[in-house]
């Protein structure tokens, strides 16, 4: 029996899980990690304590299973897309926090950029709108507020980051500068069609190419541990971003399978093969994760608020003690009672892309409880992550496919059979849930699997892939259009305000 170590390192948690070749669960390792909002629409996150979290994690997981490193045949990486840090090639120390994927800060940027007339063939480079999500704009607004560090970046003293890279370049002890094709798809720099870092998209963002790690596929050979963090080197031999994971571990590997994530945020991807497809309606164009080959695409659209909806009940409103709880809670009453919430904290993603835009509660009555809420706040989830996959549905048919036939699910969320019920309603196809719903983690660990020789192809961990509860629609389509057509006279009025 072989055995992988995945570290998933996300927005909100750090954590490790050590898998069996049958893509089970031996032990695992979680710790949270702290949100710094230094201004409103600012999110950071502490480099140092990424990286301690993860360590930790990977050491008590290994711990748990009563494994030694020597035994692990490769590690591999997943993490929170777009986060953007800075550090020092000679020292490895990062020159401040890192700027999370959700920051709103370099808006105005953005805007002006879109005002210049560049969107359109930003988007046919890369895939992906001039939006302050990628990770361009926070590159270029740390080099401009970071004293010195443009100058020192050309110089090539720096090195940009996302997560994965970072957690590279600590685990190699600063011998490998990398991320895989799938995180540089994010950054707004990379050009889709070549898999290279462009020239005309760094001059565009004034990023100079000196700062930027190697691109290599997502099953790949990444170097091993330095044996002080494990107690032995341990091969790396596969990287992706979360949701490309996620896609992975789902064994969404034809054109045409999708999957959602239930995270911090939502993440609904849709495999579309080997041709990049332009979305006409709002979403966005990334590469999957892979082993080296023929470029593989996928259409995708991000929830920015998804599960951390809930965590605002918890910590925002103090409606509940803990997540678990949100289900019985809203669970409780029949229907929202009217009430619709639309949790634009930071702003609206796909396909509305609205950065500016602000939370907001409608449909309160006299009569509306907690309760009420807190069921408004589970289909919020639903609502956002279905107007993607119509959007997702109606760009399949018009590029010659079908809509989807059916849905996988991952995520914490994804446990939460209301939320489940809730979603099938609303979109009329069974929602799938796997028997491992750690597919984040698992598919890093299949990616790593497969180049270290554990697995023959894709068609082994295709094999793998069970489904643990079929969620089937109960509602008919009039009600869920209304529903629908209910949800979306809420975005306009929160638009609007």
């Amino acid at each position: 029996m072989a055995y992988l170590l995945a570290l998933d390192q996300g927005t909100t948690s750090s954590r490790s899980i050590v898998f069996d070749s049958q893509g089970c669960i031996l032990a695992q390792a979680q710790q949270e990690i702290r949100q710094h909002y230094p201004q409103p629409g600012w999110v950071e996150h502490c480099p140092h304590e990424i990286w301690a979290t993860q360590l930790a994690t990977a050491r008590q997981a290994l711990s748990l299973a009563g494994l030694q490193a020597q035994q692990i045949a490769a590690i591999g990486i997943t993490n929170q897309r777009e986060t953007t840090l800075l550090w020092e090639r000679r020292s490895g120390a990062p020159l401040g926090r890192a700027i999370v994927w959700q920051d709103r800060r370099t808006s105005a940027a953005c805007a002006a950029l879109r005002a210049a007339g560049h969107e359109p063939w930003v988007q046919a480079q890369t895939g992906l709108r001039l939006d302050p999500y990628f990770s361009a704009s926070k590159i270029a607004w740390l080099l401009d507020h970071t004293p010195g560090a443009r100058a020192r970046a050309e110089r090539g003293e720096l090195a940009f980051g996302t997560i994965d890279s970072w957690l590279l370049w600590q685990l190699t002890g600063g011998a490998l500068h990398a991320t895989d094709s799938s995180n540089a798809a994010r950054t707004l720099l990379l050009n889709l069609h070549t898999r290279l870092w462009d020239e005309e998209l760094l001059a565009l963002f004034d990023i100079p190419h000196a700062l930027l790690p190697e691109v290599r596929p997502s099953s790949a050979d990444y170097g091993r541990t330095s044996a002080e963090w494990l107690g032995a080197p341990v091969r790396i031999a596969g990287v992706a971003g979360d949701q490309q994971s996620a896609l992975f571990g789902q064994a969404c590997f034809q054109p045409g399978m999708a999957k959602n994530t239930y995270g911090t945020g939502c993440f609904l991807l849709m495999h579309t093969g080997e041709r990049m497809q332009q979305s006409q309606h709002g979403l966005i164009g990334t590469a999957v994760a892979q082993a080296a080959g023929a470029p593989q695409y996928a259409l995708e659209g991000s929830v920015f608020v998804g599960g951390a909806v809930v965590q605002w009940l918890r910590d925002g409103l103090r409606a509940i003690d803990s997540s678990s709880e949100v289900q019985a809670l809203a669970a409780s009453v029949p229907d929202s009672g009217g009430v619709t919430l639309v949790p634009a904290f930071t702003g609206l993603g796909a396909p509305y892309w609205q950065p500016e835009a602000r939370g907001s509660i409608t449909g309160l009555t006299r009569g509306s409880t907690m309760a009420h809420i807190a069921r408004a706040a589970l289909e919020s989830i639903a609502f956002q992550s279905a107007a993607l996959l119509h959007a997702m549905s109606r760009d399949a048919v018009a590029a010659g496919g079908v809509p989807l036939s059916d849905l996988r699910v991952d995520g914490g969320a994804c446990v939460n059979d209301l939320l489940m019920q809730m979603q099938a309603d609303l979109l009329g196809i069974p929602v799938l849930r796997p028997a491992v719903t750690e597919t984040t983690a698992l598919g890093a660990a299949w990616l790593a699997g497969l180049h270290a020789g554990v697995y023959d192809g894709l068609d082994d961990l295709a094999q793998q892939w069970r489904c643990e509860r079929r969620f089937l629609p109960t509602l008919s389509r009039d009600e869920a259009a209304a529903k629908m057509a209910r949800w979306e006279h809420a975005v306009r009025q929160t638009v609007a305000a």
